[in-house]
């Protein structure tokens, strides 16, 4: 597309991979053609957790391929490299800790408060950094948000911006002491970010525990989103109720004078939605197809670009019409660099989104995950299983590696 001096091109595979030798390109294709093997995909994940667990020796083998394909590095300071590689191409890092939610104790609850607090320090001293992402599930038991969730669906007017203190009172006085820690927890990381200029993402979850959360991230927007935008919160339009909500935070901010700032996503958790709607026997609440889905989506891109004076938005997408669409809105406007729109891929994947879009000069990031090998690979699996269950995707992705490959003569 030539459109006021900007050229935009999804196709062009050697901007897409001019971060990549041709060791890693040829890796990344052996990998890619591995996981259009659906039915080996999915055997492999279900494996790969009880082979670790067990001892078995494949744990250099997950490092030298899917791990490095997907995952910053082990640590923290391991990601600098992928970091400085990125910022030589102008692309940003949004950077995660990846724990998995579970049942843990209040000590590990807090361990990871302070984990998302270095990894916001981090983020700080280093350039291309500006966003870290967090989920509420790792610093806080998965069963208090399940309670809180069936308290909110209790009330007879459901609204998850309401004061919480009816619902609070459903609680026992051990879970509303966890809810303040919750509480506080939480501050301390917004806090910080908002010290340091660095931007929280929070993350979406099931449905079954996202009212709390959606209600947590209102609470800290209207608490650290005064003078600019700190706190976002992740709105998965995969679900049918999506749009919707989005337009209610977006007179919420409004109303209550602070910036709205969104993270636009798909969604990442359709199968198990699916599953536990069937068998507990309510309705369910993703979309019934995917053309739902990509209409939703769409029109919440186009709604926040109308209104992208209050609302920063994080177009969190691998579709090329998304992005593409978000990107001409903002060519017409002759404004590419507005600071409350960005882009986001994972690491990794749709490398002919992030880099021609950082060349053609917009805001571009990577979402990229850190952690020891045992903690990502509930990650890892969930990657695996993107690539070879949508549709085209790891077709798309191998294509245009065999199209680099050509070109460079390998």
């Amino acid at each position: 597309m030539q459109n006021n001096n900007i050229e935009l091109n999804f196709d062009n595979t050697r901007k897409a991979f001019a971060y990549k030798n041709d060791a890693e390109l040829k890796k990344a294709m052996f990998l890619f053609n591995i996981m259009q093997w659906g039915p080996l995909v999915k055997i492999g994940s279900l494996l790969t957790p009880f082979l670790i667990k067990s001892g078995f020796p494949i744990k250099n083998l997950i490092k030298k391929t899917i791990f490095e394909q997907f995952v910053g590095g082990e640590s923290l300071e391991k990601t600098s490299p992928v970091c400085e590689k990125l910022d030589k191409y102008h692309v940003d890092v949004i950077l995660d800790y990846g724990i998995e939610g579970g049942e843990y104790t209040d000590d590990k609850y807090d361990e990871a408060t302070q984990e998302f607090i270095k990894v916001i320090h981090y983020a700080a001293l280093r350039k291309n950094i500006p966003f870290i992402s967090i989920k509420v599930t790792g610093i806080s038991s998965i069963s208090l948000l399940e309670k809180l969730n069936l308290s909110i669906g209790k009330t007879e007017k459901k609204d998850i911006f309401t004061d919480f203190d009816i619902l609070l009172s459903l609680l026992d006085e051990s879970d509303k002491k966890d809810w303040e820690k919750l509480i506080v927890r939480m501050k301390l990381i917004c806090g910080e970010a908002l010290k340091t200029g660095i931007g929280v993402m929070i993350d979406a979850e099931e449905s079954w525990i996202q009212d709390p959360i959606d209600y947590i991230a209102s609470l800290m927007m209207k608490e650290y989103n005064q003078e600019k935008t700190v706190v976002f919160n992740t709105v998965q339009l995969y679900r049918t109720d999506r749009l919707a909500f989005l337009k209610d935070s977006s007179k919420h901010a409004e109303k209550n004078n602070y910036a709205l700032g969104v993270k636009l996503v798909r969604g990442a958790y359709m199968e198990k939605e699916s599953k536990r709607a069937l068998k507990i026997g309510y309705v369910n609440p993703i979309q019934v197809s995917k053309k739902n889905t990509d209409n939703d989506y769409n029109l919440a891109v186009a709604f926040c670009l109308n209104h992208i004076g209050h609302i920063k938005t994080i177009v969190a997408s691998h579709n090329e019409k998304s992005n593409f669409d978000a990107a001409s809105f903002m060519i017409e406007k002759q404004n590419p660099k507005h600071p409350n729109l960005h882009f986001s891929q994972l690491y990794g994947m749709s490398d002919n989104l992030t880099f021609n879009l950082a060349d053609a000069g917009f805001n571009v990031s990577k979402y990229l995950p850190f952690g020891p090998l045992e903690e990502v690979i509930p990650y890892l699996m969930r990657r695996a299983q993107e690539n070879s269950s949508i549709s085209g995707q790891t077709t798309r992705e191998l294509d245009l590696i065999k199209k680099e490959c050509t070109r460079r003569s390998l």
